[in-house]
């Protein structure tokens, strides 16, 4: 029996808009009175979702930034933090391409190493509270997430390829889309974060679900019992799918919420 459920947000639960389809919130709603979990898996800092689903915002829990931010029950159960000669070293790698620009992140601002015309704003990354600066924050400033924005000259799988090889002893790097390379620190992902709640719950692997469309969703669909892939996702994790299901335009995944709250009766 599935007793919980994590899903990806862009490309996967929101629709084409970016926005929380309004029956997302019921569907919650009458999980939670079940006893199945719900959690929000995403690159999007923890701040994000809870904006995104204030209406059960208080009955869901989170892996956040790609796993570096966990909450549970409202608390605070694991927060990864960058280290600053790893920031360090791929800024400095980051400036011998013209063609990628590095963006870091605390938990409420953005710190742009680049010019502000460099970087795509979208989803997440439309840089909140953005401050341009020439050199990263110093140590005492705890990053929690980091992306790099790739322009027009270059592929985010291509660059992701030449990042890995130079520092994929310290980094994992992961395209979410076109422009953009997610990255986090090596050993921490959707998986690990999911990990943290699965303990703090007492349930297997077994009795989760996932939702995912993106490669920065490969490791928690590896990870869970139950691994839903979007019709709209990547052809490498659709071949690892439990289940391919309809697009996140077809709101894929609350029809599949649906039948698992219809066979939960």
């Amino acid at each position: 029996m599935i007793k919980l459920i994590a899903s990806d947000m862009d490309g996967t639960l929101l629709d084409q808009n970016s926005e929380v389809p309004p029956e997302t919130f019921e569907l919650i709603e009458e999980l939670h009175k079940r006893g199945v979990h719900f959690v929000a898996s995403s690159g999007r800092r923890y701040d994000t979702l809870r904006w995104l689903f204030q209406p059960v915002a208080d009955k869901i829990d989170y892996v956040a930034s790609l796993g570096t931010q966990v909450y549970v029950e409202n608390e605070v159960i694991d927060r990864e933090v960058f280290s600053s000669a790893s920031i360090r070293a791929l800024f400095e790698l980051s400036s011998e391409f013209d063609c990628i620009h590095l963006v870091v992140y605390d938990r409420t601002h953005t710190y742009l190493l680049d010019d502000q015309s460099s970087f795509v704003r979208e989803l997440d990354k439309d840089l909140p509270n953005a401050e341009r600066v020439f050199d990263p924050p110093s140590p005492d400033v705890s990053i929690i997430k980091a992306a790099v924005c790739c322009d027009s000259r270059a592929r985010s799988m291509d660059m992701a390829m030449i990042l890995e090889r130079e520092m994929g002893d310290r980094l994992s790097f992961m395209p979410s889309g076109e422009t953009w390379i997610d990255v986090v620190p090596r050993g921490v992902n959707k998986a690990t974060g999911l990990e943290q709640i699965r303990r703090y719950y007492g349930i297997s692997r077994n009795e989760i679900a996932v939702f995912g469309d993106s490669m920065n969703d490969y490791a928690m669909l590896r990870y869970a019992g139950t691994a839903y892939v979007m019709d709209n996702a990547r052809y490498a994790l659709k071949t690892i799918a439990t289940k391919v299901i309809a697009p996140n335009t077809e709101q894929g995944v609350q029809k599949e919420m649906r039948r698992i709250l219809e066979e939960l009766a």
